[in-house]
């Protein structure tokens, strides 16, 4: 965009806009994630840091961006010894969420490496990015591949792409940005903690300053060019100031009494690692350079813990990030000098200046993360029934003639169980979705299992059937000396198999049957289990409930398990049990998503005690539901609630009509058969037991 919109005239958001800022100052604070809802100007304000970036010096016709001053020995467009410069404007590169791994690092031209022995190297997207800023919208979409040589590089500085024995390093550091919508899926904890800082932005419940925020969107819409340069003035000056901090941040001093508050403060918070403590020591100095100071203030250190700490605390992905800032501010007073400094800066932002109050107090504003001191702490479990109510929830049987179905008997919903780690439930067969880590599929990553004629571009070459396809030919080809004459026709593409993610769609039994405060909570906590599962085999996931007369979507797939296990907290129970209306809801939200995404493969996860009561003839219609999902070769899994000394076994013959397995809570723990792992059978409902390697 050759007007993009005005880093100083977004509205609010000021603590997203001084993480960027403050990377912008010092790049090795190690870029910003920036975590929100959708439309609260992510995207804006990274694009408009660009604008203010300086101006970067750069050898002229090296495609790697080396400095003049100190070029990089190893370039491969070098040498560059005494190679005058030039400038130019800081790039900004925008790294697509369905991009390739050859987009990213760079291609090699592996027919003339292999004929001619030429290092014919296509520099990607990190080679534009050095010395400027990289940006990945989105980026808990990405895939796993491509965000770890992504946060390797920003971590070495460099860049490493390695074809079958040619190798080309190039220099690669750049400010990361990162954005992302929660609700869309979380990023693993080991790929947070990469990121130096994070914020979490939304949107303003102000009227006044939603309504300034529509003002200046409508004008800059109706005249680009003449709003951007009403606002030339103050973007000039936050450039200037970005320039004026950078060259003083080399004198910033960190005490020794700062530096033991910041290690006290990762401490406290139990923060795994040394990755925060430095995070911090950088932002605090950052904050103090950006602020015009040569020394690193209380308040530096406890902005620097707002910003640096919050994603690193999350031990699992049901965690909310947070931090509680009553025992920081009691942290860094115990480890805080005797006596405050006289002038201490006031750290609340005037949100006046082209800054928006934050960068210019001494530690800048309070980033909401989470709000208040119990933020991502875990909510008080709702209060226990009486006994006599316990009672009627244990015998609350479905076929209780005097209850009308979906009446007056529904039971607050019950806290889940502790989480438990599960065997591993996989479709069978060979697929072709997404990269994850549950079923077999044919991907780019993985073990060799053989070779193909490539379609399009080569990316991962089978050497050995390479040449055995070139061999016979050399003869022909007129091949004289020690090299091979290679065509194209004889590359070979390698196959490889490795792991995909599936679909996996919970269809939870919420019946009063199931109503039992005990079983219900142990059943929630098998679900969270499994929802845990799904999230660290970076699965889709969705949620049915049937109880009472009908089944209800309580979540469309998505890659989100926080919003499940939102859900599956939240889950009444009571009622009749319309098993049929479950799996017909099911069946219908694993049609559309065949159209949706007809590569992902679904495993449909039923949670119930297999007992049928709602409607007319429950039976017989849960028995031709369970058909449909048979017929359509729907791997599947019941997950057995049934307890007591007497059981039916109807989960048993539930798992038998819909082709697959049944496993009970116990079975489910990945513990109770050690080494053990159960693949789920699509339409033969043949159980396969193997030992792990």
């Amino acid at each position: 965009m050759s007007n993009p919109y005005p880093f100083s005239a977004v509205v609010g958001q000021d603590d997203l806009r001084l993480a960027l800022l403050l990377n912008a100052v010092s790049p090795a604070v190690g870029g910003v994630l920036v975590r929100g809802e959708k439309g609260t100007a992510k995207s804006t304000a990274v694009r408009a840091l660009s604008a203010l970036m300086p101006d970067v010096p750069v050898v002229p016709g090296c495609r790697f961006s080396c400095d003049p001053a100190a070029p990089d020995p190893q370039c491969p467009d070098g040498p560059h010894a005494d190679a005058a410069g030039t400038e130019r404007p800081a790039r900004m590169v925008e790294l697509p969420v369905g991009a390739s791994e050859d987009r990213l690092v760079g291609a090699l031209d592996i027919e003339r490496a292999l004929a001619e022995g030429v290092k014919a190297f296509e520099p990607g997207l990190l080679a534009d990015a050095h010395r400027g800023i990289l940006y990945v919208d989105e980026v808990n979409l990405l895939h796993d591949h491509l965000v770890d040589l992504l946060l390797d590089a920003a971590a070495m500085g460099a860049s490493y792409v390695e074809r079958e024995g040619v190798s080309v390093r190039h220099a690669a550091r750049f400010l990361l940005v990162g954005t992302m919508n929660p609700e869309e899926g979380e990023l693993r904890p080991q790929l947070l903690d990469r990121f130096g800082l994070t914020v979490e932005v939304a949107a303003s419940r102000e009227p006044a300053q939603r309504v300034e925020v529509v003002k200046r969107r409508l004008a800059y819409d109706d005249d680009p060019e003449g709003f951007v340069a009403r606002w030339a003035g103050e973007e000039a000056d936050v450039r200037e100031r970005i320039v004026a901090a950078r060259a003083l941040l080399p004198q910033v001093r960190l005490g020794d009494g700062a530096l033991t508050q910041i290690a006290a403060t990762c401490a406290a918070f139990e923060v795994d690692g040394m990755r925060a403590d430095i995070v911090m020591a950088r932002t605090a100095t950052a904050l103090a350079a950006w602020a015009g100071r040569t020394e690193v203030l209380v308040e530096d250190v406890r902005q620097a813990a707002l910003l640096a700490l919050p994603h690193r605390r999350r031990r699992n992905p049901f965690d909310a990030p947070g931090l509680d800032e009553d025992k920081l501010d009691e942290t860094l007073e115990e480890f805080g000098p005797d006596e405050e400094p006289e002038d201490e800066p006031d750290p609340e932002p005037d949100g006046d200046g082209p800054d928006g109050g934050g960068p210019d107090g001494g530690g800048g504003g309070v980033p909401p993360q989470g709000g208040g001191p119990d933020a991502g702490q875990p909510q008080e479990a709702p209060p226990e029934p009486s006994q006599d109510s316990e009672k009627s929830q244990e015998s609350e049987e479905p076929g209780d003639a005097q209850v009308p179905a979906g009446a007056g008997r529904e039971q607050r919903a019950v806290s889940a169980g502790e989480p438990f780690r599960t065997k591993m439930l996989s479709v069978p067969g060979l697929g072709d979705g997404a990269a994850g880590r549950r079923s077999r599929a044919r991907t780019e990553h993985g073990r060799t299992t053989g070779s193909t004629r490539p379609r399009g571009a080569l990316t991962k070459l089978h050497l050995a059937a390479t040449v055995h396809a070139a061999a016979p030919h050399q003869r022909a080809r007129g091949r004289s000396g020690p090299g091979l004459v290679v065509r194209r026709d004889d590359l070979r593409q390698a196959t490889r198999e490795g792991r995909e993610g599936n679909l996996v769609l919970f269809v939870v039994d919420a019946s009063g049957s199931m109503a039992a405060r005990q079983r219900m909570g142990a059943v929630k906590g098998a679900v969270l289990s499994l929802l845990l599962d799904a999230y660290q085999r970076r699965d889709k996931v969705g949620l049915v409930t049937f109880r009472g007369t009908a089944a209800e979507v309580a979540l469309p797939p998505t890659s989100s398990v926080d919003a499940a296990a939102a859900r599956l907290e939240s889950l009444p129970t009571g009622g009749r049990t319309p098993l049929a209306a479950g799996l017909l809801r099911a069946h219908d939200v694993l049609r559309v998503e065949r159209l949706r995404d007809p590569a992902r493969r679904p495993l449909m996860v039923v949670v119930t005690d297999g007992r049928a009561t709602g409607g007319p003839e429950p039976v017989r219609l849960a028995e031709r539901a369970a058909g449909l999902h048979a017929a359509e070769g729907t791997a599947s899994v019941v997950v057995d609630c049934e307890s007591g000394m007497v059981r039916l076994g109807l989960a048993g013959q539930l798992a038998t009509r819909l082709g697959g397995t049944a496993v009970t809570l116990d079975e489910l723990r990945a513990d109770s058969i050690a080494g053990l792992v159960k693949d789920v059978q699509g339409t033969q409902g043949i159980n396969s037991i193997r030992r792990a390697a």
